[in-house]
């Protein structure tokens, strides 16, 4: 779309309408404003510019997008307000159609010799093109601006068009504006939090740290965009530094920084910060509506407090579908199935449609309970709905299966999707495979994903896992050679605690700890009351070829019993210690923690 324009730049705007039509203001209906419009219609009153600029104004305003179509074509001359007014109402769409309609009605004005834009006319352009990512029209309306002189000193204009370059992901457009035109306006500071935001859209997560160390003056928006931009993007300590960082700097967090970090706390793990902020938000007032109600929800049921979790639910006053989707994905997560699928049922007698997000929270209380014949008959449920089964419901149903030792019917599965099955569904039939001890299915699975993904190295270490188990140490070999050979490397296990404010990491056979002599005393002293109980190591989950004394010595440093050593010798008797980790606990960890717990 070409946009340019030959007309003067110092044509004087026309006056906004006035408010001499008290029948139109005390309209609250478009059938009222209809009515009083055919009254003017006939009262020949229509033809005054200012009264069908009101008719507009109140359609615009109520998002009667159809009618304020209507009532400006109908205009002979319409004002600059009047363009302005249907410019904006159709920019603030979220229909791309209706963009590009504000665009061809800004042409339209460039071309009536009665009108010329002013500056309230580019702030709604730029929006349009930034929502529909039509970066050529942008560069063209940014050109115009520069010619009409309101490059240099209207803000709200420099602001929608830095942007309008962001929202395009065109960050090198968007840095020339900034450090041309707007780093010099170095106290308005939506221009850096803009460019921030600009940063984080293309993962650039350096550059957008540096400018927000470098902002001279940061409001409570630039805070909450750093922290959600890492939030978002899976970078979750970073997250927490920064929110920490905030509050040293005694910055007060508000609504939406709350909702922000929570992600990032329940991901972590980081139950203590978590209640801070659930304090923090009934201390001052801060609503908690179904938004913030759900992200305290899936915090607590992440952090391991499934109770406070049902608690906080149960005192929501309204409860929408992203409340109950929380709450039946925290029971499905803590194992508690018969709980999930009951809220599934008070979620139906309630009202609440249930979406495609409920039914991966019920499908997947249904699979870590082996409730096989309940979860087809809930998919089948699903489908009949209406709503279209997503790659997360068929890797749901595939584990399901495959933990049921429903190989075949897995796979058949896999191979009738409608779309084309990813990694994470033939894990999960891989991981089958490796529970049960498929090794045939499991190799074929394997090699098919390595080859699909060859960098993956998931697929290398589950093969070479099914091999040891099998006392197939060739194989071992032959897997780990190959891992070598392309410089692919297993993710190490990790676990984490938090205690009194800091976390605190420990990966496999870790002595780095400034406590690592008190943490392996713990661990001898933790070792010696287990066989007391009658525990003996399962070193079948030790998969490497060495004797058993060598296989039992490397189950006590696995990394969740590192942190429950540390977290004994720093804490008081019966303090609870809650563990995250990286990845999937082993068998003996889990069966020996559970005696941990039972003897604290």
């Amino acid at each position: 779309m070409n946009i340019t324009s030959s007309k003067p730049a110092n044509a004087k705007p026309t006056p906004h309408p006035s408010t001499l039509f008290p029948e139109i203001q005390t309209c609250k209906t478009l059938r009222q404003l209809k009515q009083v419009h055919a009254s003017f219609v006939k009262s020949g009153k229509i033809h005054d510019p200012l009264a069908a600029a009101e008719f507009l104004r109140f359609s615009a305003y109520h998002r009667h997008l159809h009618n304020a179509r209507l009532l400006f074509h109908q205009m002979i001359h319409p004002n600059c307000f009047s363009y302005n007014t249907i410019i904006r109402a159709l920019s603030e769409s979220d229909d791309h159609d209706d963009a590009e309609e504000a665009l061809k009605i800004f042409v339209q004005m460039l071309h009536d010799e009665f009108v010329n834009p002013n500056g309230f006319t580019f702030p709604s352009l730029l929006k349009a093109c930034a929502s529909s990512a039509r970066i050529e029209e942008g560069k063209q309306i940014h050109g115009l601006v520069v010619k009409m002189g309101f490059d240099g000193h209207d803000d709200f204009v420099l602001s929608n068009l830095l942007r309008t370059y962001v929202m395009c992901c065109a960050m090198e457009d968007a840095s020339v504006l900034f450090k041309t035109r707007v780093k010099s306006r170095s106290k308005n500071v939506v221009f850096w939090n803009v460019m921030i935001d600009g940063y984080m859209r293309i993962g650039d997560f350096e550059a957008a740290k540096q400018l927000f160390d470098r902002m001279p003056h940061r409001s409570v928006v630039s805070w909450n965009g750093v922290i959600a931009g890492y939030a978002q993007n899976g970078l979750f300590k970073e997250a927490l530094g920064v929110f920490r960082e905030m509050q040293l700097a005694n910055v007060n967090p508000n609504y939406v920084t709350l909702v922000s970090v929570l992600p990032a706390i329940s991901r972590l793990g980081v139950l203590e910060l978590g209640k801070w902020v659930h304090l923090y938000a009934d201390k001052n007032e801060i609503e908690i509506d179904e938004k913030l109600g759900s992200a305290l929800i899936d915090m607590y049921s992440k952090c391991g407090s499934i109770d406070k979790a049902i608690q906080l639910f149960l005192k929501l006053p309204l409860r929408n579908v992203v409340a109950w989707n929380a709450i039946i994905g925290g029971l499905a997560m803590h194992g508690r199935a018969k709980d999930a699928l009951d809220y599934f049922s008070k979620m139906g007698r309630e009202g609440i449609l249930p979406n495609d997000i409920t039914y991966i929270g019920v499908l997947s209380a249904c699979s870590h309970a082996g409730l096989v014949e309940e979860g087809q008959q809930f998919f089948d449920q699903m489908m009949r709905s209406g709503l279209e089964p997503r790659m997360e419901h068929y890797g749901c149903m595939v584990d399901l299966l495959g933990r049921a030792g429903l190989f075949e019917e897995a796979e058949e599965l896999i191979h009738s999707m409608p779309i084309k099955p990813d990694d994470i569904v033939w894990k999960a039939l891989l991981n089958a495979c490796k529970m049960h001890g498929n090794i045939e299915m499991g190799r074929r699975i394997a090699e098919h994903l390595m080859d699909w993904l060859p960098h993956d190295g998931g697929s290398y270490v589950a093969l070479s896992n099914m091999y040891a188990s099998a006392n197939n140490w060739e194989g071992v070999v032959e897997v780990r050679l190959k891992m070598k050979e392309m410089d692919i490397r297993k993710d190490p296990g990790c676990s984490w605690i938090e205690l009194d404010g800091a976390t605190h990491e420990f990966l496999v056979e870790d002595d780095s700890h400034p406590k690592a002599k008190e943490i392996d005393g713990m661990l001898d002293e933790i070792s010696e009351n287990l066989k007391r109980e009658g525990y003996r190591p399962n070193t079948t989950q030790v998969l490497l070829k060495m004797d058993e004394e060598e296989k039992e010595n490397v189950l006590n440093y696995h990394s969740e019993k590192i942190a429950i050593a540390f977290g004994l010798i720093s804490t008081d008797a019966q303090t609870p210690l809650r563990i995250v980790k990286n990845l999937r606990i082993c068998q003996d960890c889990h069966s020996s923690i559970k005696l941990i717990s039972k003897n604290l």
